[in-house]
Parts: C-alpha cells; structure tokens; sequence
C-alpha cells in the first residue's frame, strides 16, 4: 500500500457539488487535492471519500467519521456546519465540538487530521449578514477552542477575502464551481507543504451563467425552502461517492 491514505468526510463541499464532470459527477476540492498529492510525491496516493451533500455538522461525525477510520488512513479531512448555519436555532459551540470530536479521534488513532472552514458564501445569498456573522463566529470560536491543539493541518477558508468573489461560485450561490474548488484544493496543497500548480490560485473563468434574481429563487431557493418544509435533504439515498480506497496516480 502507497504511503498516504487520505480520506475526506463532511457534506456538499466535501463531495465537490458546484465542480462537475462532464458526466455530471461531483469532482470538488478533495478529489484535487488528492491529485495533487499523487503528483507532488511523484507516486501514487489511496484516496476515499464518504462525503454527503445536505449533511449537518453532527450527522457527519456520526455516520461518517468511524467508517473512515476503519479504512486505517493517515489522513483525514473534514468540514462541517456551513447546513447548520443556514438553519434557525444554530448552537456554534455545539458545530465546534464536532471539530473538536473529529481531532481527538484522529489523535486517538495516530491519524492526521486536516481541519477545513468552509469558504464565505454570504455575498450572493439571502440573509447575507445573518450568514456571514454566523460564519464569523463559528471561525473564531473553532481557532480559539484549537488553537493549543498540536498535529491539526488547518485550512481555514473563511477568511480568504478572494473566494467571496462571484467569479468562484456556481449560479447557486451557495456551492463553488471549478475555479473556487481548485483554490481550495491549493490552499489545502499548500497548508501540507506541498507545492501547487501555480494555475489552482486563479483558474481561468470558467464561464458560469448568470441567473437573475428571479431565476435564481425559481431555480435554487424555492426546492431548498421546500426541501426544509418536508424535512427532506439533498443527499437523501445518496452513498459516497468513493466508499473504498481508490488508488490516485501522479498527473501526466
């Protein structure tokens, strides 16, 4: 077996929607850096990815974080609560103790973790001060609880004033597209100390249509609210997209 096993766990960020293949599939950030990886080592890396879009901070921890431990990996990602913040209700101190959960098993079983802040979305949406405080404080109070915490690879995206620009996030606002995925996927590269392929900072424009503000409701607020309204999510009967180790080889 190769020397890294990297598995991803966490919600619709982790599982790449907004950065689709041709055939529709989630691509996405962790599918990136995997690549990445492979090519900075010049060998080839194990990679899975339980990740389920819709997921809230806890029901990733729950349903998610020991199945990939199981896999024995030596790495493991995860993000969460970027749900919970769009919900009534949210108790940051509770979203910080699933990061707080997720470090302590990965310490418990000799696994590095790679701890990610989504990035900023609150521009585009509704409510966009509500979001962006939400967001704010769910930042601050991860790093203030963590921050003596020794072994953790950090990539908080938050912070990064460059992905609040429309230019990085798919017509529905709330999940980024190629160019915003490949940002990350540099940031993470760069938070192992791995070198980047210096195009990842800033893909080209990858042409997303613009919706105006009636379609964009039509098209994407109007199935969440309803979504809400039913007490159904996105990833409802969705499985991982990589359940098992799949072997990533170096780039041409």
């Amino acid at each position: 077996m190769t020397s890294v096993r990297f598995v991803a766990i966490g919600d619709s960020f982790t599982e790449g929607v907004g950065d689709e293949r041709p055939d529709g599939s989630p691509r996405g950030w962790a599918d990136l850096t995997a690549e990445g990886w492979a090519t900075a080592l010049e060998e080839p890396i194990q990679y899975a990815n339980l990740a389920i879009r819709g997921r809230l901070a806890w029901p990733v921890v729950d349903e998610q974080l020991e199945d990939a431990l199981a896999l024995r990996p030596t790495h493991l990602s995860f993000n969460g609560g970027g749900n919970d913040m769009l919900r009534p209700g949210t108790k940051t101190e509770r979203i910080v103790d699933a990061f707080v959960t997720v470090a302590r098993r990965c310490q418990e079983e000799g696994v590095t973790p790679i701890l990610l802040a989504g990035a900023d979305p609150s521009d585009g949406l509704p409510l966009s001060r509500v979001i962006r405080r939400r967001g704010d404080a769910l930042t601050a109070a991860v790093t203030q609880r963590m921050r003596r915490t020794d072994g953790i690879v950090w990539a908080v995206n938050w912070t990064d004033e460059r992905l609040r620009d429309p230019a990085f996030w798919s017509p529905d606002r709330l999940h980024m597209n190629a160019r915003g995925h490949h940002r990350v996927a540099a940031r993470v590269l760069d938070a192992l100390g791995l070198p980047v392929p210096a195009d990842w900072w800033e893909l080209g424009d990858p042409h997303e249509p613009h919706l105006t503000n009636r379609e964009y409701y039509r098209a994407h607020v109007t199935p969440w609210v309803r979504r809400r309204l039913t007490r159904r999510s996105s990833g409802d009967g969705r499985l991982p997209k990589f359940g098992a180790w799949t072997t990533i080889d170096p780039a041409a």
